[in-house]
């Protein structure tokens, strides 16, 4: 680590005389060195000896980044402050003073910075464009984490008027559409284009969009190729990994050890392996906590490393010199997922599992882990990696902690007599096509209520409002208050019924219902996320509990909450096999991992790693893109395939395409 050689007054003495240019190329040596306290020295020194240079606003501006980087915020703070004082009119100066603000915890008056700087942008430059629209995505995301999400589409959307190539930016807007249950999705702008946001927002929006999982890889490809890019330092040679012959180093890649769904549901996992088989290493690249269940993870690992500070090829050559054999990748394309890491290879074998329910469509993983009900063999061309199978894919904690003091229904605000259906999904799963199943089952169901997790007054508005214009009472949705993880699962047992969400249907929530006893009613479609909880009902073992069309669920949710008896039997079969069940058996789904593990180490040593098939993906979402995917709902179309392939060989008579192993095979239509 480099030390700081020369003294506060010998600094001083240098650099006062300096110009500005001058003063910048020295902090540059300063920091090349790693001298930091020599850089605040110095740029101390020159401030206190040049009060009226005319650049002053600009060196405290530089001084204020050098004193963020060591943490001294509220000095930093000062500069920015002095610096507006000197030039009104320097953007950055505002942009970096909302983001001290905002991190240290004074959120609303960062949104008065950004407000400032934006209300004294006058002159149409490129640089002032890149200012204001930097100024409006920063305001937007720290008005959202305020749940001011209505204040936050605004600016996100004025943002995109001024400059529509902004992919992270589209992201957002779109999720954030989504969370607010605003429908239709993408919603199209006077410069802004319905294919702009179908084109660039996430893989896990389009999950959330339609059950369509062919546009869901060729989307999910465009992510890849464009917001990950290839790396040119991937590594192609693991010798330490190649030459390791003892138990198979697993390494599992995640942000989200902690308190959080997947970690959740990761808990008794790498505890649980045979370590004669697995020498278990977890990566974790997420927040920095010391939370009770991080904790746990790092008892639990062989080693456990964290690496939020590396940057990706440090952290890539950590797990290669680790020997690291198989990588999971518990992240994908979710928050915080290390993916540009995950492309530098560093590991000969990546596996794809939990984090991100669906493909990945990128060069590098080899294998995903699924079951025989969420990826059935006719529909594995529908991904781009080699599907691997579990009894049932998804774990579970069977020492989940529930809190003693059980709430009564009127506690809740619900009726003491009437059928209560219940969906705790988050809100961006709620599709328009799902909420009117949802009124429809209402209607035909005298005195039931539907109890869904309460959102911003806004969205909760917005819902009440839909359901009174389809004649449905608004009291008739009920929406229970956040609650701490042992006090939501004790209310759990004051529903019926769990109506599950399509095509991005429940996943940890499912596994919570179903622990609790209750049962849950779902909708299989064709997509990964659409199907997972019908794999986790029927591996709890009410498989009749999982329709195959959207309208066979409506009756049988009807039908269940005119059955009270039928309902009873339900919860008694779901209680007496809760502690046999596949979907709680965490020693049977570990030694499932291991063995899929071995197989493929055995692969990747007999030359048998499967490549990844991203064959005419650009032509996949370039056909995808001329549906409305909001206007049809794709999981009510019988033949799926034959509607896709009706689409591509329209296509082909304009522009030919290439043979594939998916849908582009049929020589008569595509000759």
């Amino acid at each position: 680590m480099a030390t700081d050689i020369l003294s506060p007054a010998l600094i001083a003495s240098m650099v006062g005389h300096l110009s500005v240019s001058d003063l910048i190329r020295t902090t540059e040596t300063f920091k090349q060195s790693g001298q930091l306290a020599s850089i605040e020295a110095a740029y101390a020194a020159w401030v206190a000896a040049n009060p009226n240079d005319p650049l002053l606003y600009a060196v405290l501006f530089n001084y204020s980044i050098a004193l963020t980087d060591t943490g001294k915020l509220e000095a930093a703070k000062e500069c920015l402050e002095r610096a507006i004082a000197l030039n009104a009119d320097f953007m950055p100066a505002y942009i970096n003073l909302g983001r001290i603000l905002e991190r240290l915890g004074k959120i609303g008056l960062a949104i008065i910075q950004w407000s400032a700087g934006l209300a004294r942008m006058a002159a149409v430059s490129g640089q002032a464009v890149m200012h204001k629209t930097t100024a409006l995505n920063q305001s937007a995301r720290a008005l959202e984490a305020v749940s001011q999400d209505e204040a936050a589409e605004k600016m996100l959307r004025e943002s995109l008027e001024l400059d529509r190539d902004q992919r992270e930016v589209v992201q957002h807007l779109v999720a954030l559409r989504q969370r607010q249950c605003e429908w239709p999705v993408l919603l199209p702008s006077e410069r802004v284009s319905r294919e702009t946001l179908f084109m660039d927002m996430s893989p896990l929006s389009a999950a959330a969009l339609a059950d369509d999982p062919l546009m869901q890889l060729a989307l999910a490809d465009r992510y890849n190729r464009r917001d990950v890019g290839s790396s040119q330092g991937a590594l192609t040679e693991w010798p330490t990994a190649m030459a390791h012959d003892g138990p198979l180093r697993v390494g599992y890649l995640s942000s989200d050890l902690r308190e959080h769904a997947v970690g959740y549901l990761m808990t008794e996992v790498l505890g649980l392996h045979d370590r004669e088989k697995v020498e278990v290493h977890a990566y974790y690249c997420g927040i920095p906590t010391d939370d009770a269940l991080h904790r746990h993870f790092k008892e639990t690992s062989d080693r456990f490393t964290v690496i939020t500070d590396l940057d990706d090829a440090a952290a890539a050559r950590r797990m290669a010199d680790d020997g690291i054999q198989i990588l999971v990748d518990l992240n994908g394309y979710t928050r915080d997922a290390r993916l540009k890491l995950v492309a530098l290879r560093p590991a000969p074998v990546i596996v794809n599992w939990l984090g991100y329910p669906g493909t990945m469509a990128s060069p590098y993983h080899h294998y995903l882990i699924a079951d025989d009900w969420i990826i059935p063999e006719e529909n594995e061309i529908y991904f781009s990696e080699k599907v691997t199978r579990l009894p049932c894919y998804q774990p579970s904690n069977r020492n989940r902690v529930v809190s003693p003091t059980r709430p009564t229904r009127a506690e809740a605000g619900l009726p003491e007599e009437g059928m209560v259906y219940c969906c705790f999904n988050g809100s961006h799963k709620i599709h328009r096509h799902t909420f009117d199943r949802w009124l429809t089952i209402l209607a035909r169901v005298p005195e039931s209520v539907l109890w869904l997790l309460g959102g911003p007054e806004a969205t909760v508005g917005r819902l009440r409002d839909y359901a009174a214009s389809r004649g449905i009472a608004p009291e008739r949705l009920v929406f229970a208050d956040k609650a701490a993880n042992p006090a939501h699962l004790a209310r759990y047992p004051l529903a019926d019924l769990f109506l599950d969400t399509t095509p991005y249907g429940a996943h940890t929530t499912a596994s919570d219902a179903l622990w609790a006893g209750v049962p849950v009613l779902t909708a299989s479609g064709r997509s990964f996320a659409s199907r997972v909880c019908g794999s986790l009902v029927r591996a709890a073992g009410l498989p009749e509990l999982v329709c195959a069309t959207p309208e066979e669920y409506v009756e049988r949710a009807v039908a269940l909450g005119a059955d009270r008896d039928a309902l009873a039997a339900l919860r008694e079969r779901l209680a007496a096999g809760r502690a046999d069940c596949t979907l709680f058996d965490m020693p049977g789904l570990v030694r499932g991992l291991e063995g899929l593990y071995a197989a493929m180490w055995r692969d990747c040593r007999e030359g048998r790693l499967p490549r990844p098939d991203l064959a005419n993906l650009e032509v996949y979402l370039e056909t995808a893109g001329q549906v409305d995917h909001e206007a049809i709902e794709v999981q009510g179309i019988a033949d799926y395939r034959g509607w896709w392939t009706d689409q591509l060989a329209r296509r082909h008579r304009l522009r030919p395409i290439s043979r594939d192993a998916r849908l582009v095979a049929d020589p008569l239509l595509f000759p």
